[in-house]
């Protein structure tokens, strides 16, 4: 246990302010902690952008307990600890011959933490990363651990560290596959609005990079075995080089595009593992609307190109399947997802955060949970409808509040 008041999340924009600090090397210890808590959370690789994870209490660091991986291959199930990566469970998946339905944009992620805040890649068939989970072993307050399945996962698996804290995963697993990543630079708007659903049914995954102003770009991950690019489509020309995602993005950093036919975990994000990310001390936000709003939400976020100029990085739209996580982002709702990468200044952001929220509050916005995001909670009530039963279940699993703070006191235990 240590002291500390240095400990931030990853972009730097938010410091924690607990009373303790702990570093666990292992379960007994972590479990000596949380039974000697009045209040703990955990802290993984910290890939979120607002106080989710701050505590009075105790913060725990979960990266120094041990990885364990077990992969039983005839099952098609990977059993992972807490302190697991993308990055370190992908490659060991592929020498078996199995593979992950879907990655994010980042494999620096921890699987925990990504699949207790909805986050999610892209693809109009995928779901959010989470939805592969298919059991999970969750530390009580007194040290105890209770291990959920079936039904019980619906409530629990975006979890928002609010339920306990979840000390290793199941997921489901497919077999091994190669994607092969191209770029379309020059899609022009109205051809964007006009062809939504040929662009995002064009390939397993498919992001749209935006500064919402000009021209945008197609990034496809498409399957090995798919026939080869054309040079022009929908009015945009095939990329001859590794393009960046994003301004002052460092290209090397990207996985391999131009065709180049390689292992799912080394095409489906955007990163490369080995590299830091993106550029580190940018700020995030996204927003979940229907599909059947998708057109419309992106328009009415285009008349915003002006304002976000000074502010935006970059912007990206994917697209995520339907599924029954409670606190999912795309709960019961096949869902496009707005995604801002803004520069790191949170006070001229706000504004425009302010104005975006209102343009998109006819679509039925839902807000991720570890992004920045202004809506009130009497709204997230409308857009989670799930999110009472959430708050019972968190009643019932942590009865004396021990892994409450009060970002979930305001948006989401009430």
């Amino acid at each position: 246990m240590t002291q500390d008041s240095s400990v931030t999340n990853w972009a730097g924009n938010e410091r924690f302010t607990p009373a303790r600090v702990h570093r666990p090397s292992g379960i007994g210890e972590l479990q000596e902690i949380v039974a000697g808590a009045e209040h703990a959370k955990p802290l993984g690789t910290g890939h979120s952008f607002n106080r989710l994870a701050d505590t009075s209490g105790d913060l725990i660091l979960t990266g120094g307990l041990p990885k364990r991986i077990e992969i039983d291959v005839a099952a098609r199930i990977a059993t992972v600890s807490a302190s697991v990566r993308f990055a370190d469970l992908s490659p060991l998946l592929e020498e078996h011959g199995l593979a992950l339905p879907n990655l994010g944009s980042l494999p620096h992620i921890s699987i925990a933490g990504a699949c207790a805040t909805g986050t999610h890649g892209s693809g109009d068939r995928n779901g959010v990363l989470a939805t592969a989970v298919s059991a999970m072993t969750l530390m009580r307050s007194d040290g105890g651990l209770r291990s959920l399945h079936g039904a019980e996962l619906a409530g629990a698996v975006v979890g928002l560290g609010a339920l306990g804290i979840v000390t290793e995963l199941t997921l489901d697993l497919v077999p091994t596959y190669r994607i092969q990543q191209y770029v379309y630079d020059g899609l022009q708007r109205p051809t964007l609005l006009g062809h939504l659903d040929e662009i995002f049914g064009s390939a397993r995954s498919v992001s749209v990079f935006t500064d919402w102003a000009a021209s945008s770009a197609i990034w496809l991950k498409r399957l090995a075995a798919d026939p080869p690019a054309d040079s022009v489509w929908l009015g945009a020309r095939l990329a001859d080089e590794q393009r960046p995602a994003g301004p002052g993005v460092d290209p090397r950093s990207g996985t391999p595009q131009l065709g180049a036919p390689g292992p799912w975990h080394e095409r489906l994000p955007h990163f490369r593992a080995e590299f830091n990310p993106s550029r580190g001390d940018e700020l995030q936000s996204e927003y979940f609307v229907p599909r059947e709003h998708a057109a419309a939400a992106i328009a009415a976020v285009f008349d915003l190109g002006a304002a976000f100029a000074p502010v935006l990085d970059i912007g990206e739209i994917r697209t995520v399947a339907a599924d029954d996580l409670w606190l999912s982002p795309a709960y019961r709702s096949d869902s496009v997802a707005l995604h801002f990468t803004w520069r790191p200044d949170a006070a001229a952001v706000r504004p425009v955060l302010a104005r975006l929220e209102d343009r998109l509050a006819p679509f039925s916005a839902r807000p991720h949970w570890g992004k920045v995001f202004l809506t009130a909670p009497a709204v997230l009530s409308n857009v989670y409808p799930r999110l009472p039963d959430f708050a019972a279940l968190a009643r019932e699993l942590d009865p004396a509040g021990t892994f409450a703070n009060d970002f979930l006191a305001r948006h989401v235990l009430g």
